[in-house]
């Protein structure tokens, strides 16, 4: 896959912006210390990291790297070779490594917290829809909106509804989240979902009302379990909804 633009540019700037700092200091090494020296450099690998929070992991660790390297080749004795003859000064780029690797590290936790509490608000807002018209009795539509929302969260090439009894044995996506294959259970993480028609229940107790058919698109990887928990509860929605409103023949 081609790598994003923001990424690339993260990438460009965690290798040359630590270079073009160092180039900028030699004229100050006479008056301030090694240690004063790479705390410039800190500066810049976290301004680096506040761009690869945005793009890439790599980004930040790539920022620090560079910032060791230059540290040591142009603001250490012997100077402009990547050799360093005093300890104290090993020991400051050793320093200026661990905490450029540290700080990318905690932006890239944080940027992953952040997509999980968006995702995790996303999913929530299709429960709260659908639970909606569950309440105002409106079963079709209930229906209709769950197996677009399948599609959208699960990443499906299509999904259909059908009412009435079971027909074929099919692999199902159980209410655990997991998949079974007649009596086995699937290895989702391993296997990528089943090659053939997935049947989700919806059903009230243990009385089943009908089965959302989901026909998985090739290639996709099936999503987190988080997320396939989400849509065993839009289809426990859609079987309250037509125990509700009573028989419904398919349209």
């Amino acid at each position: 896959m081609r790598m994003p633009l923001r990424d690339r540019i993260a990438l460009v700037a965690a290798l040359l912006a630590p270079l073009v700092v160092a180039l900028a200091l030699p004229p100050f090494r006479t008056h301030m210390t090694s240690a004063n020296l790479a705390l410039i450099l800190v500066v810049v690998v976290v301004v680096v990291v506040a761009v690869a929070a945005l793009g890439s992991r790599a980004a930040g660790v790539l920022a620090a790297l560079s910032a060791a390297a230059w540290f040591g080749f142009f603001l250490t004795r012997p100077y402009q070779r990547f050799t360093i003859s005093h300890g104290d000064d090993i020991t400051t780029t050793l320093l200026l490594l661990a905490v450029g690797v540290a700080v990318s590290q905690l932006a890239a936790h944080a940027r992953t917290l952040k997509l999980v509490t968006v995702t995790d608000a996303a999913l929530l807002a299709r429960i709260h829809d659908t639970a909606s018209l569950v309440q105002a009795g409106a079963s079709y539509a209930v229906v209709d909106q769950v197996s677009q929302q399948l599609v959208e969260i699960l990443g499906l090439r299509s999904c259909r509804f059908e009412h009435g009894t079971l027909l074929g044995r099919h692999p199902r996506l159980e209410q655990d989240g997991s998949v079974s294959v007649g009596r086995v259970s699937w290895n989702l993480e391993k296997d990528s979902w089943p090659g053939e028609e997935i049947e989700l229940r919806a059903s009230v107790g243990s009385r089943y009302l009908g089965r959302f058919m989901l026909v998985p698109e090739p290639g996709v990887a099936p999503p987190p379990l988080q997320t396939r928990l989400v849509a065993v509860s839009l289809a426990d929605h859609v079987g309250s909804a037509l125990d509700t409103a009573g028989p419904v023949l398919d349209r």
